[in-house]
């Protein structure tokens, strides 16, 4: 059942982890000796797409649709409103086919109800199913997620795949929010983001590798895994580069592995606009508690506000114009692809 499937992924997500190997360790931002900053004058608020945050960090999409799995979401709004983080829900077509679990849902915004909160269906959804997603929650945006790959190897999973684009599109000119597409952990790499430009996308979530593996998760699942394809996907720092090669700054997020406020500050440097951290904010809730969760939030904000400082950049927006020098196999991958790094190493602003 879908529900029980549910707390399957968040008992699986703590038990495997996260890799850690989302290649921002390839993006070196470049020191700045004279940065004429004060801490005083850092501002974190951003914007991804039409949307006005008031930090880069988003509490990305998780979980909902059984009563364990509202439990988890209750606390996480808890620190999006302490926090004044944008928060999204899992998947709701749970709740679309079943309104029993709906309040695992709705809680979040019933916690938070000033907050800035995303609605989550996939690709497979209507029209009508995204309408009422947004209604269910009084979302904010709905993001429209992408995982082929998951839907591949879960053992229920779907098998057909046509006409999800002319779905997206359908959604994005008729749903009345702001639509946010993004990748589950494998990535959005140019092409795809091209098209989805095309239909009137706005903004996207790039979703690399390195992060909570959802090939892994569901192979866990499987009577005979597909191992093979648990390394499916690019790391987050390339998906973010071939996401930058077709979106502006300020419409791209990235996630997929991003725990700290250095790799958070690298991420924004290369042009991301916000950052999408799911697993790590898990972890820290279920195993240390919602005390050491907005413990971990204030460490984060700390470090960032520590970092923009030492660039020179009071804004977001500065931070996300610095140098940054890309190597090893970002670089690699990006000179095959024909994506220039040079240009993040000598721009100014």
């Amino acid at each position: 059942m879908r529900t029980s499937r549910k707390m399957e992924h968040v008992l699986h997500a703590l038990r495997l982890g996260q890799t850690g190997q989302q290649g921002l360790a390839d993006f070196r931002l470049v020191h700045n000796c004279l940065p004429d900053t004060s801490m005083k004058q850092i501002q974190l608020h951003t914007t991804i797409g039409e949307l006005n945050l008031s930090s880069p960090i988003v509490i990305n999409a998780m979980t909902g649709g059984s009563q364990e799995t509202e439990q988890i979401n209750r606390q996480l709004a808890i620190v999006a409103h302490e926090k004044k983080l944008a928060m999204a829900v899992g998947s709701q077509m749970a709740a679309i086919k079943d309104k029993s679990v709906r309040a695992s849902y709705e809680v979040v915004r019933k916690v938070n109800p000033d907050g800035i909160v995303f609605g989550n269906l996939g690709s497979e959804a209507t029209l009508q199913q995204a309408l009422d997603a947004v209604e269910m929650i009084e979302a904010n945006a709905l993001q429209i997620h992408l995982n082929v790959m998951q839907e591949l190897i879960m053992p229920e999973g779907d098998r057909d795949f046509c006409g999800m684009l002319d779905r997206i599109a359908r959604i994005v000119d008729q749903v009345g929010v702001p639509v946010i597409v993004k990748e589950v952990g494998f990535g959005i790499m140019r092409e795809g983001a091209q098209k989805l430009k095309d239909v009137g996308v706005k903004a996207i979530d790039v979703g690399g590798t390195g992060g909570t593996n959802f090939a892994e998760i569901e192979n866990a699942r499987r009577d005979v895994p597909l191992d093979w394809l648990n390394s499916w996907g690019s790391k987050t720092s390339i998906a973010l580069l071939e996401g930058l090669s077709v979106f502006p700054r300020g419409a791209v997020m990235a996630s997929g592995g991003i725990t700290g406020a250095h790799d958070i500050v690298k991420a924004l440097g290369a042009g991301a606009s916000a950052i999408g951290m799911a697993g790590a904010f898990l972890r820290v809730l279920q195993t240390e508690g919602l005390d050491a969760l907005h413990t971990y939030v204030d460490e984060l904000h700390e470090g960032i506000i520590l970092l923009m400082t030492a660039l020179g950049t009071p804004t977001v927006k500065q931070l996300g114009g610095v140098p940054v020098v890309i190597s090893g196999e970002t670089a690699q991958w990006c000179t095959a692809r024909g994506i220039s790094i040079t240009e993040y190493a000598k721009r100014r602003d």
